[in-house]
């Protein structure tokens, strides 16, 4: 290189044409990164809904830096046996190990999921996505005096309650088929655990 090209090089160096390596800061690694991160951890199931919205993040630790920076999240299962629960473990720990340091999830039915512990923003997404959320309908009284047995589940479609139960068994363990008989659309609803 001539004497000229290194002068031309200091002078655009030193008027920020070029730029020495740059340093960034390290992520911050704590339960509230987590949290956020696992946001964006969809269920393979239900696609409209988070694991955060499911409910069914249960533990987050966050380890030091300064020790080996261990993210442990243990997650409830909805349901035994749920074919869903390796898929979820390994989306979690794949979405986690962004944060460069190692991961480990582990489901726990140290406490019982229950369709209670879906977020309000996870209710709406079922709903807009055609589905009936859990706990929609209950179990009761209807109008003239009669007790109905069976939930009555709004139509997710057009909102009416006379809907019935076609098939105790949908897609997933957690999902059943239900028939609207106004807009005769068949629809999903959550079942209530």
């Amino acid at each position: 290189m001539s004497e000229a090209g290194i002068q031309i090089g200091v002078a655009r160096t030193r008027s920020g044409a070029i730029a020495g390596p740059q340093r960034t800061a390290a992520p911050v690694v704590d339960e509230a990164a987590v949290h956020s991160a696992l946001t964006e951890v969809m269920d393979p199931e239900l696609p409209m809904l988070s694991v955060v919205d499911l409910g069914i993040i249960h533990r987050v630790d966050v380890g030091p830096a300064s020790g080996n920076g261990l993210i442990r999240v243990e997650i409830l299962p909805t349901f035994v046996g749920c074919p869903a629960l390796e898929l979820i473990k390994s989306s979690i720990a794949e979405r986690l190990g962004a944060f460069g340091r190692p991961v480990e999830v582990s489901a726990t039915f140290e406490v019982p999921w229950t369709s209670e512990r879906i977020s309000p923003a996870g209710r709406a997404a079922l709903l807009a996505a055609g589905i009936a959320p859990p706990g929609a309908g209950a179990a009761g009284s209807i109008p003239g005096g009669l007790i109905d047995l069976e939930p009555r589940v709004p139509c997710p479609h057009c909102g009416s309650r006379r809907t019935t139960l076609e098939n105790l068994f949908g897609p997933t363990q957690c999902r059943t088929i239900r028939y609207c008989a106004d807009c005769r659309q068949p629809f999903e609803s959550i079942k209530s655990v």
